[in-house]
């Protein structure tokens, strides 16, 4: 599995498999992290150095299995490009071994690929007698050219649940909106600047909050274009926060947008942390994140690219502070019931556990 650092979604998950105790309890678990990125920007690159140390967990993969001889090996592969070349080599390697394989996506990227060549050969062989977790039930489409539904079962992600939210907090004048992420394009970061500048000449009060580390925008260019757009009095981007500081903001926002159109966006886990918070969310229709919103109870799903859309939600919340207030209500209530830490330990055993017997029936 992958595990921080870089810190993004699918390594968080690992770390919480890695140190969950109901799933350490329940199996006798031997972990190997994957990972080869030194941070979020180094995702996706080559180099000798990853390269070598690639080849070195191969040979650490290969001695462990021969040791322990498990009744299962859990991996977390990607789903294109170089990296999927990796680790097609790792679970062809597993298979050689005699491994009994469920993975578990993080990302997608299959249908992307799927006809062209070698991926279409490889992924036959890829998918060919092994068990698949998916995030959310849309993730189907992108492998079902090669997958069965009956290899796959599905695991929303879960989070630790630390806040006791209190619904009679006030809400903020100005309104305060909130986004939470790495910054990059892909993210909707330029997306939100435009539909907060249409929500600013429509004669709105507001102030929003930008939350992530700098990637592909730099802070400068961030500062330049809200300053283009007379957005300065509206708009404040603070860098990356972590713990206390981050649950500060998410504290005390009253809407929570996140206008991603990311290609590997599947089950985003800053939605999570923004419903626990009694936070509605704006989101898109990217990955699993309709599996996550409720359009309309616990919030919007827009088209990507679509600021006017987001404008028009922005507006209907500030106008509509009751209305906001129910779906922040109705997310806290959806956290509790299917997306806390909790809930996903103990899917996940219970699925580590069917596959298990699957196997050796």
């Amino acid at each position: 599995m992958h595990m921080p650092p870089p810190v993004h979604g699918a390594s968080m998950m690992g770390e919480y498999i890695h140190d969950s105790k109901v799933i350490n309890e329940a199996f006798d678990c031997h972990y190997l992290n994957l990972t080869l990125a030194k941070d979020i920007n180094d995702i996706g690159k080559g180099g000798i150095r990853k390269l070598i140390v690639y080849l070195k967990k191969q040979i650490q993969i290969a001695k462990t299995v021969k040791r322990i001889k498990s009744q299962l090996c859990y991996l977390t592969p990607n789903t294109k490009g170089g990296a999927f070349y990796k680790d097609f080599c790792t679970l062809f390697l597993l298979k050689c071994l005699g491994q009994k394989i469920i993975i578990h996506f993080h990302n997608k990227g299959v249908k992307s690929r799927e006809g062209r060549w070698p991926d279409k050969w490889l992924y036959k062989a890829f998918f060919k007698n092994i068990q698949i977790i998916l995030l959310a039930p849309p993730l189907y489409n992108d492998i079902q050219k090669f997958v069965k539904p009956e290899q796959v079962v599905y695991c929303p992600n879960g989070i630790p649940q630390n806040v006791t939210y209190d619904f009679s907090k006030k809400r903020n004048n100005p309104f305060k909106l909130l986004f939470l992420s790495n910054m990059l394009r892909e993210k909707g970061v330029w997306d939100l600047i435009d539909a907060l500048n249409i929500v600013k000449n429509d004669g709105y009060s507001f102030h929003c909050d930008y939350i992530g580390k700098w990637s592909d925008i730099a802070e400068s260019e961030f500062n330049q274009k809200v300053k283009h757009k007379n957005l300065d009095k509206y708009i404040q981007a603070h860098g990356a926060k972590y713990r206390e500081e981050k649950e500060l903001f998410l504290k005390q926002a009253d809407l929570f947008i996140f206008p991603t159109y990311y290609h590997n966006e599947c089950f985003p886990l800053v939605l999570l942390e923004a419903m626990e918070q009694g936070l509605p969310c704006i989101s898109t229709n990217e990955g699993g994140i309709p599996g996550i919103i409720e359009e309309g109870k616990t919030g919007f799903i827009v088209e990507k690219h679509s600021p006017q859309q987001l404008a028009e939600k922005i507006e209907y919340l500030i106008d509509h502070p009751m209305i906001c207030a129910k779906m922040g209500k109705a997310g806290k209530e959806k956290f509790q019931r299917e997306f806390t830490l909790e809930k996903f330990e103990n899917r996940m055993k219970d699925i580590l556990k069917e596959c298990i017997a699957s196997y050796k029936k």
